[in-house]
């Protein structure tokens, strides 16, 4: 037998005898076999691990497969919806908001659709608070001059003279906080009108009679590069320390222009990558010292927007005073 065999049959033989004992006993057994103490310990060794090895691997016992974990419950349905951009793809666009009827003021009202008249738009951009809804405000109002019928009569007159007076023009109305009074009144106080057909306001309004496009639930305008708001979407309020442009900047950092301050102003920065970022906020067309504001800093005014095929855009922010284009 060679060095490995006699080391395994004593290893086998003597399994619980100590590494040396095994040695001790070969040495005595066959002296000339290893020639050294040391060459039959580093033998004995190696056979000792390669059985070891082997039972090891014959006596490992494979534990069982994890059970796979239990189903999770499902998640709850979700109820957000899609809130997209509106877009408008016309190339010469005329801006008016804040006409708040019956609260308008004429004068300031007609310079701009005269100036329409010379332009000649193919589409009229309602900006928001084109109705007031006085009647109907949760802030404390005169009840001698609260009359909501004749609100709602004044705003239809005031689009039906839109469709007749521009019949070419798309004409599309975004809601503004004071439009949206229709919908707080109702949750507040009649909630279980809301959802009927004829408590929805394009039916109140007569949009489809009047070719009138509803952009409501704060959605932004998209007009190639130029987004355009209300501006009650930033709930900014009258927060404007410097005007209300460089707030629309401040707050959206892509061009705009709004509304809902009432006045016109103008800011402009250049970016890293050298693009020019302008922000525009209109004047109003309503009456300038209302009971609940004589003093303020309101102006009159309107806007023009005109885009060109490579999403270029100019805006052409106009201010009226007694009647005359600014």
């Amino acid at each position: 037998m060679n060095k490995a065999q006699i080391c395994r049959e004593y290893l086998t033989k003597y399994p619980d005898h100590s590494q040396r004992t095994i040695v001790d006993i070969i040495m005595k057994e066959h002296p000339s076999l290893f020639g050294s103490y040391e060459g039959a310990r580093w033998h004995v060794r190696a056979c000792r691990k390669g059985n070891n090895l082997k039972k090891r691997m014959t006596t490992v016992k494979h534990k069982p497969l994890a059970k796979p974990p239990p189903a999770l419950p499902p998640l709850p349905e979700s109820k957000v919806k899609a809130w997209e951009p509106f877009d408008l793809e016309q190339k010469r666009i005329l801006v008016l908001s804040d006409v708040h009827v019956p609260y308008h003021d004429k004068t300031a009202l007609v310079t701009a659709l005269e100036y329409g008249d010379k332009w000649q738009p193919d589409c009229i951009l309602l900006l928001g608070d084109i109705i007031d809804f006085y009647s109907i405000s949760r802030f404390d109002t005169n009840p001698e001059e609260r009359d909501l019928a004749g609100e709602i009569c004044g705003l239809r007159e005031f689009l039906a003279h839109l469709g007749a007076r521009f019949p070419k023009a798309r004409l599309v109305y975004k809601l503004g906080n004071h439009d949206e009074r229709w919908w707080t009144y109702l949750w507040r106080k009649a909630p279980e009108l809301v959802g009927l057909n004829f408590t929805r306001f394009s039916q109140v309004v007569e949009a489809e009679k009047h070719g009138v496009e509803l952009v409501d639930e704060q959605r932004l305008i998209r007009i190639g590069r130029l987004w355009a708001l209300h501006g009650h979407e930033w709930r900014m309020g009258a927060n404007s320390p410097v005007n209300p442009a460089r707030t629309a900047f401040l707050k959206g950092l892509e061009c705009s222009i709004s509304g809902h301050l009432h006045k016109t102003s103008e800011h402009s920065e250049t970016s890293l990558n050298d693009s020019l970022i302008t922000t525009w906020s209109l004047g109003c067309l309503c009456e300038l010292h209302p009971a609940y504001a004589r003093l303020n800093k309101w102006n009159h005014g309107f806007c023009t927007v005109e885009q060109d095929d490579k999403s270029g855009f100019s805006v052409a922010n106009l201010r009226i005073r007694h009647g005359r284009v600014l």
